[in-house]
């Protein structure tokens, strides 16, 4: 007689074109149950504070998701998304839904042109609905402002306009009419780049490219933004004026930290810590974790290995199993103890990530998994 396993942890992060996070908890729930019925299983959603994170804190929160009008990288109109836990006060916003650069069609790409003012509108929403709490993505954007659009929009006067080649007439800084509630609210920003504000790797020089801005933009900006970080160092009495992670999303991260005592987390981290997996972890026997492709990079601050890791920190017992649509070389850095491919015959790609066939296999490979688990432990 073998000993069952009782208690499993699922948390897949989105099979990008396929599965959400949650359609592949449950296809390995189904999986689980198939081999062991008896088993108690909890599904968390996964995300890595980057496109999908709203999403996958609210449904695990049982949150509320709106849709609001905002202004977008351009200074026009734009419907954002973004979610409100109100029993927690809690406010989940993903700044490129505002402020993205898939807004920016490719010929209008030019950081001296956008702006960040409709984040700042969206947190301004969400006070306004008694939010205190925010967990904010900051990943995709289309900007290169230093979060001086989000900051006006908050109420800082700096002034100078909105877009990013404002950043040049910036002399003074008056807090007179900020919000009054930004005093009581906390902001915890996924941030997974180590960036500093400025410099050859700073958020001009690395990021600018992608966004439009050519050699002599890339020159000018950091010279501005250099300037304002000066200034607001003074003006702020930052105690550190530059911290690793300031020159992402083309500078938010620097005036979140600096101009609204945010705090830079790792994007899983963040994750983890927003839908309290932790507290279930302690008491599991197994967790599940995956994503479409396991490899070298998944120990890199990828989704499943945060998990995996914090699994390990919080119970040294328990067993750690990844899944993917492929598995290449993997660290053992990832705290994985075996990952295994959910492709159980040959296949194009196009039919192995159909819904319905992507489900199937996740379940398949789970249930013997399961299995033989069982059988050896």
């Amino acid at each position: 007689m073998f000993r069952q396993i009782r208690r499993f942890v699922v948390a897949i992060d989105s099979l990008k074109g396929s599965l959400t996070s949650l359609e592949a908890g449950e296809a390995a729930r189904e999986g689980i149950l198939s081999a062991s019925p008896k088993s108690e299983v909890k599904i968390f959603p996964l995300a890595d504070g980057g496109e999908g994170t709203c999403r996958a804190i609210i449904a695990g929160l049982d949150g509320e998701l709106k849709s609001v009008e905002v202004t977008d990288p351009l200074g026009e109109k734009v419907l954002a998304e973004f979610g409100e836990v109100p029993e927690k006060k809690l406010a989940v916003i993903e700044m490129a839904n505002a402020a993205g650069l898939p807004l920016v069609p490719e010929d209008k790409r030019n950081p001296l042109n956008t702006t960040t003012y409709g984040v700042g509108e969206l947190i301004k929403i969400a006070i306004a609905d008694g939010c205190r709490n925010f967990v904010i993505g900051i990943g995709g954007s289309a900007t290169n402002d230093c979060g001086l659009g989000m900051l006006t929009a908050l109420g800082f006067n700096f002034g100078s306009g909105i877009f990013g080649r404002d950043l040049e007439k910036i002399s003074a800084i008056d807090d007179s009419k900020v919000l009054p509630e930004l005093r009581d609210c906390k902001f915890r920003i996924a941030c997974d780049v180590t960036n500093p504000l400025t410099g050859e790797n700073g958020c001009s020089a690395v990021y600018g490219p992608q966004k439009g801005a050519t050699p002599e933009i890339v020159s000018t900006m950091d010279t501005w933004i250099k300037n304002f970080g000066e200034l607001s160092a003074k003006f702020l009495k930052l105690e550190k004026k530059s911290v690793p992670g300031d020159g992402a999303a083309g500078g938010l991260g620097f005036a979140f930290r600096s101009y609204l005592r945010g705090e830079l987390l790792p994007g899983v981290d963040l994750v983890l810590d927003a839908l309290n997996i932790s507290e279930d972890l302690k008491s599991a026997d197994v967790v599940i974790t995956g994503e479409g492709r396991l490899d070298y990079q998944t120990a890199q601050g990828k989704a499943p290995s945060g998990v995996a890791k914090l699994a390990k920190k919080i119970n040294p017992k328990i067993l750690t199993v990844g899944i993917g649509g492929s598995v290449a070389d993997i660290s053992d850095d990832a705290k994985l103890d075996a990952v295994f491919p959910i492709l159980r015959e040959p296949m194009t790609l196009a039919d192995a990530m159909k819904k319905e066939i992507a489900a199937k296999n996740i379940s398949a490979t789970v249930k013997q998994i399961v299995r033989l688990i069982e059988r050896v432990r």
